[in-house]
């Protein structure tokens, strides 16, 4: 270097040179002055030069005149000219690769036309391209055949991807591709696998943001492929050797959607690797414009410390040693320009090459990496470079640079807090500081395309977690001691990381929102921002489905978006009054944001009735726009703005507002304890429930998890039909405090509107947060499952001495403590990203609000069938997902009570809404209540709603169809909780809900068609659940097989019948006369389904396979046995025995006269037999089991001598003759009942009973009118 050759005296010889430290990349880096005068203190501008050009010292002469750009043009000419012809790779190096010539006069390596199969397009260049076919492959129009060759391939999205090299005689076709036929080999990160005709495991899954580089070692033989520049090691050895001519061609399959930027060498490789060659030589004078970029940043860096050096600076020119270096700045950098653009102009393909490589390398050395940065040195290179007319070329490379590097920069723990994208975004946000830039950018035609790049990140898969948290800690882990503070320390500087990338995609959406672009008629602050989330939209229409269409962003972009907004509703624009159009600003000039400002509220309905195309598409509760704007036109609406008080559907006692004196949660302040979790999230990372299980459980919550995901809707759907729901009656209260006014007609419609941006933040969280939420919500829960496994095995590995088992529990324990690293990893990361404290209190806030609308508007009906599914699932997903946060965002004790009582109120009220015609929305409304009243404060919650009490026991009952049984099933099994035999060791019924038991009786007391429709769905579910739990152990046990997916079914529907088995025994104990006064029918069905039950759990030919069945991974037959199902059985026949003792059922049917009726005595008698039988003594003890058990033993006895003296009664009937007005269909009774129209007799109980599910005579298969009883002729 010619700096190595300066002469170094005392400061006091002259002027002052400044040289940084030898790496020059910390901005914090110490700096020293040199002399670059003579000893006789020479004021040598001379010297200064040389030492920026990096020339010998005295290499030039004196210089004469003012200098101006000409002298600098003129030395850089004569001492760069050697550089400019200078070569990156000699033409030996360049030997063994054949391009086929584009006719453009120079060798650009693209994709070959002619090779391509499918359908592949160019969607921007220079290669950006998507597969628009099933599965297309193409080659590049480049072979090798000698030598170490590379290229890039930059991941669009994280699909199936082949990419690799391929010969000539590779077949490509519309199944086959790179990888599956000799001489061509891929790999697929989204399998994990190499590709050489068969598939074999290989390298790391990939993720969107993911460089892939492609090597070839034609001196080895050898194919090996990088992720990110980390290597995945050799994939294939021994590959065939070419000729020249016939080599490898670079080539890539990519299945239906599937996105991917392909860099030969037309840009710099984000990652090299040393010893491979792009397939694409770089431009011969990137190493001239290189030196001249050194150049500048050494000028600039004297420049810099010019001014940091004040003082001493100032005191040097009062002895008049040297000038200011502002005398020839100018000269110089006009001067470097002068000699750079000519070389940029010369080629469009140089200028990208020199933006993307030594251009922007040169502004992050000037701007620096981290903060603080140098925004006047920057701001002196951008004004130098605008002066030329190719500027605007130049710095269209510049954000588009910029833009690729967000979506593939990554998080790395040693440059944090300033890590991933942050330098990129700074960077790109003080460039556009300047209007001309911002106008630059908004013409192009990429702008939404770049706008999405700027907010992506970079994702992260298993061995990316690993890299950043190479230790991991969980509550009560043997790990180190010292793990704990190092994963503190991580997540700590990984979160402040986090926190800085998304300060600046922040300040890039507010310099978008303040940018008026330059059109006529002059559009308002907001209108370019709005645009963006309008066609954000419109790209992802139909992003939420299972298969998302091809071309949607990525999750990433959606998220940041979301992010943005959320803290703009939720934290304030910090934007000032923008022309008036934030209502943000009070007049103190504070800014609240929009989610917190209490007081009125006011949603224009027009947002939801326009005939807007970005939204017509959007699914509503009442079905599709086209279907509800036929029958139910709004146009009288589309003006309005509806406005009501904050909290104005919340019962004046409980209402919680942000004027109210108790403030809801997001803006209250709580307890020391959560402080503690804020700040050491770590100690309070979930672990789950250890809580205590009596040898009966109740397991709800495992049903609903277990039929959340819908795993047995093909065995449900299978279920016997019952008698059709009948709908309730909506009478909705009118609402106090709302009113609708028409909008204001001025400039609001041309506004970006806070509702507006409300609206796209359900749309952003149901569409992008929502999916990540359940990620972080799976592994949440499976890291609580992981660490009682581990725990577990640790407990067997204690207890156990066998050498041979020893080695398989160990074995088993490895592997589930590397599933609880993996999911504390995660875990982590989620806490990190997704739950931030300003993001929670957002999104609290945010369902106050929605919830607020959503109930407002339920009494409009025009206009609530207009309202997006998406607000609904989005408020639903939100909330849950808040409840489950980690760390927790309040105490569960408030959550709901300080803020969100309205959120109850929805969900009763509006589960079986007709008006919601999506089921399935319905369903998870239905979902929720089954989860909340799991919980002994959420269901506090429901016992102080009114809404609650008023409609949810009837609406329930109506509810339980073939549809929703289950969760209904759930959520009656939560409130009836308790109140059965062997429920609770020591009959504890704390946790029950003593008001809601009283509201179901009553409710089926005051409603005996609704009762009795429920009874008849409930035997027929009942009984289903039996038979297909029965049918699917004795197909496990013809195969003598567990097979884990009919042993999940198994404990699933045993589950469910064991709920249901548990409500009818409520309903015995709280209603018995139901089934002991009037007709026999409901006695005689639940006699019988008992002893179906019986015989099904008693007569398995395996006890051991049977109890095995049962159970899942990890449980213990303490856990899941038999007496789950038997005891509800014993508890009906004791309800129903202590019932008959009553007064007001003297005169009742008799029990055992029924069981003792039934045509297999010798079943009834095993199956009770059994239940005496039966070991209670974990369920029940003392004087009460005494009691219970004498009980039931009596009972045995008594039947014991009727059915002897049944049978006997009807041996004597068998030998006379038949009687023909005996029942034909049950032969027990008297045929006392006659069928309308078609008069067939039968006995009325036999009618009735079948009546239940048909309403067709089952002797002709007439309608049935009536049924006329012949004993009096009444009907």
């Amino acid at each position: 270097m010619g700096e190595d050759s300066l002469r170094i005296s005392g400061l006091s010889a002259g002027l002052a040179v400044i040289l940084n430290d030898e790496d020059c990349k910390d901005n914090s880096s110490k700096t020293r002055l040199l002399s670059c005068c003579d000893d006789s203190g020479y004021q040598s501008v001379e010297r200064t030069l040389e030492y920026v050009f990096g020339l010998p010292n005295r290499s030039l002469s004196p210089l004469t005149g003012t200098i101006d750009s000409n002298i600098i043009c003129s030395i850089i000419r004569n001492n760069f000219s050697r550089f400019n012809i200078k070569l990156g790779y000699s033409i030996s190096e360049r030997d063994g690769i054949c391009t086929i010539q584009n006719g453009c006069g120079r060798e650009v390596v693209g994709i070959e036309e002619y090779s391509i199969c499918g359908d592949i397009r160019i969607i921007k260049p220079p290669l950006l391209i998507e597969s628009l076919g099933m599965f297309s492959s193409a080659r590049a129009n480049a072979c090798v055949w000698k030598g170490k060759w590379m290229y890039e391939v930059m991941l669009e999205t994280s699909g199936i991807q082949q990419l690799g090299w391929a010969t000539l005689s590779c077949p490509f076709t519309e199944h086959k591709g790179v990888g599956d036929g000799d001489d061509s080999y891929a790999y697929d990160g989204r399998r994990v696998s190499k590709w050489n005709k068969e598939a074999e495991t290989y390298g790391q899954s990939w993720v969107v943001g993911d460089v892939i580089g492609c090597c070839i070692d034609l001196e080895r033989d050898e194919i090996l492929f990088f992720r990110n520049g980390n290597s995945l090691g050799v994939a294939f050895r021994g590959i065939r050797k070419m000729g020249p001519g016939y080599g490898y061609y670079p080539a890539i399959s990519l299945s239906q959607g599937e996105r991917c930027e392909l860099n030969f060498g037309a840009r710099p490789f984000k990652y090299p690797i040393e010893g491979y060659l792009p397939l694409q030589a770089p431009p011969s004078e990137c190493y001239f414009v290189t030196r001249l970029l050194q150049c500048w940043s050494r000028l600039l860096s004297m420049h810099s410390v010019e001014r940091a050096e004040h003082s001493l600076v100032q005191k040097l020119r009062r002895m008049k040693r040297f000038d200011s270096l502002e005398e020839f700045f100018h000269p110089v950098s006009r001067a470097i320009c002068n000699e750079v653009f000519p070389v940029l102009d010369a080629d469009a393909g140089n200028t990208e090459y020199m933006v993307w490589g030594p251009l922007l390398s040169f502004m992050f050395e000037v701007f620096g990496l981290r903060a603080p940065h140098d925004y006047s040195s920057l701001d002196k290179v951008v004004d130098a470079l605008l002066e030329f007319q190719g500027s605007h070329v130049l710095f269209g490379h510049i954000i588009n640079a910029l833009s690729c590097g967000c979506k593939t920069a990554s998080l790395v723990l040693t440059d944090c807090p300033f890590s991933g994208s942050y330098s990129y975004l700074a960077l790109l946000c003080h460039l556009l500081r300047r209007e001309e830039l911002m106008v630059l950018w908004w013409k192009s035609p990429d702008f939404e395309f770049l706008f999405e790049g700027f907010l992506s990140q970079k994702c992260l898969n298993k061995q990316d977690l690993e890299f950043m948290m190479p230790t991991v800690w969980w509550p009560g882990s043997c790990e180190d001691a010292s793990y704990e503070g190092n994963m503190i320390l991580t997540t700590t500087a990984l979160s402040e990381a986090i926190s800085k990338i998304e300060e600046k995609h922040r300040d890039l959406c507010r310099l978008v929102i303040q940018f008026i672009p330059p059109t006529l008629p002059p559009q308002l602050p907001g209108t370019v921002f709005r645009t963006f989330l309008r066609s954000l939209l419109l790209k992802n229409r139909g992003a939420d489905r299972n298969v998302p269409p091809p071309g949607v962003s990525n999750n990433t972009v959606l998220v940041s978006v979301y992010t943005v907004v959320l803290h703009f509703l939720s934290e304030g624009f910090a934007l000032g009054d923008i022309c008036g159009w934030l209502k943000s600003c009070t007049s103190d000039g504070s800014d609240v944001g929009f989610l917190h400002r209490g007081g009125q509220q006011s949603f224009p309905v027009g947002l939801f009735l326009k005939n807007d195309p970005h939204r017509t598409d959007i699914s509503r509760l009442g079905g599709s726009y086209t279907h509800l704007s036929k029958l139910h036109p709004t146009i009288d609406h589309e003006a309005e703005v509806v406005r009501w008080d904050e909290g104005c559907m919340d019962d004046e006692e409980s209402r919680v507002t942000h004027s109210s004196r108790q403030k809801p949660c997001c803006c209250s302040s709580h307890d020391a304890d959560f402080t503690r979790i804020l700040k050491d999230p770590i100690k309070y990372m979930t672990k789950g429930s250890r809580g205590h299980c009596s040898s009966i459980p109740e397991r709800p919550a495992h049903v609903t998890a277990e039929c959340n995901d819908r795993s047995l809707d093909d065995e449900i759907t299978d279920k016997p039909s019952s008698s059709d729901q009948s709908e309730s009656e909506y009478s909705y209260p009118r609402v106090h405090h709302m009113k609708t006014v028409p909008k204001e007609s001025n400039m609001s419609t041309a506004m970006l509107q806070e509702e507006e941006l409300l609206d796209m933040l359900l749309w952003l969280y149901h569409v992008g947060l929502a999916t990540n939420f359940k990620q972080a919500s799976y592994y949440m829960t499976h890291q609580s499952q992981s660490i009682s496994l581990l725990e577990e095995a640790d407990k067997q590995i204690r207890d156990r001495a066998c050498s041979e088992q020893l080695k398989k529990l160990k074995e088993a324990r490895n592997e589930y403590r590397e599933e609880v690293m993996d999911c504390v990893r995660h875990c982590a990361w989620y806490r990190i990203a997704l739950f931030s404290r300003w993001k929670q209190r957002g999104m609290y806030a945010m369902c106050m609000w929605v919830v607020q609308l959503l109930l407002v508007l339920s009494k409009m009906d025009s206009v609530f069938i207009y309202i997006p599914e998406y607000y609904l699932e989005a408020l639903v997903d939100c909330f849950h997902a808040l409840r489950k946060s980690d760390p927790p965002f309040v105490p569960s004790t408030i959550f709901i009570k300080q803020g969100l009582a309205s959120f109850v109120t929805f969900v009763v009220t509006h589960f079986n809404d007709p008006r919601i015609a999506n089921a399935d929305l319905r369903d998870l409304l239905l979902q929720s209540i089954s989860v909340l009243v799991q919980y002994r404060e959420h269901l506090a919650a429901f016992e102080r709603n009114e809404a609650a009490t008023q409609r949810m026991p009837k609406a329930l009952l109506s509810a339980f169809d073939n549809r929703s049984w289950i969760p209904v099933t759930n959520i009656l099994l939560r409130l009836c909780k308790g109140s059965g035999f062997g429920s609770l060791k020591n009959g504890d019924s704390s946790s029950s809900s003593m008001l809601f038991q009283r509201l179901l009786k009553e409710a089926c007391m005051n409603d005996e068609g609704l009762f009795s429709a429920f009874l008849n769905r409930l035997f027929n579910t009942l009984s289903w659940t039996m038979t297909e739990f029965s049918v699917s152990v004795r197909e496990m046990q013809e195969k003598y097989q567990v097979i884990e997916f009919q042993q999940r079914k198994c404990c699933v529907i045993f589950d469910l019948s064991c709920n249901l088995a548990r409500i009818l025994e409520f309903y015995t104990g709280e209603i018995p006369q139901a089934f002991l006064l009037g007709a026999d029918t409901n006695l005689r069905r639940l006699t019988e389904l008992i002893v179906f039950i019986l015989n099904h759990i008693t007569s398995a030919a395996d006890a051991e396979f049977f109890d095995l069945s049962l159970r899942r991974l990890g449980q213990t037959s303490e856990k899941v046995n038999r007496g789950m199902i038997l005891a509800p059985l014993v508890g009906i026949i004791l309800n129903l025995l202590d019932a008959s003792n009553m007064a007001e059922c003297q005169e009742s049917n008799d029990l055992v006269d029924v069981f003792a009726s039934m045509d297999c005595p010798d079943t009834v008698h095993y199956g009770f037999q059994y239940l005496l039988d039966y070991n209670w003594d974990g369920s029940y003890r003392g004087s009460a089991y005494a009691a219970k058990y004498e009980q039931l033993e009596n009972f045995l006895s008594l039947l014991t001598c009727r059915t002897v003296a049944h049978h006997e009664k009807i041996v004597n009937a068998e030998e006379t003759d038949t009687d023909d007005s005996m029942c034909c269909i049950c032969y027990a009774c008297e045929a006392d009942a006659r069928i309308a129209p078609c008069l067939h007799r039968s006995c009325y109980g036999c009618i009735t009973r079948h009546l239940l599910n048909c309403q067709r005579c089952f002797f002709c298969n007439t309608t049935v009118t009536d049924v006329i009883r012949i004993c009096d002729n009444t009907s």
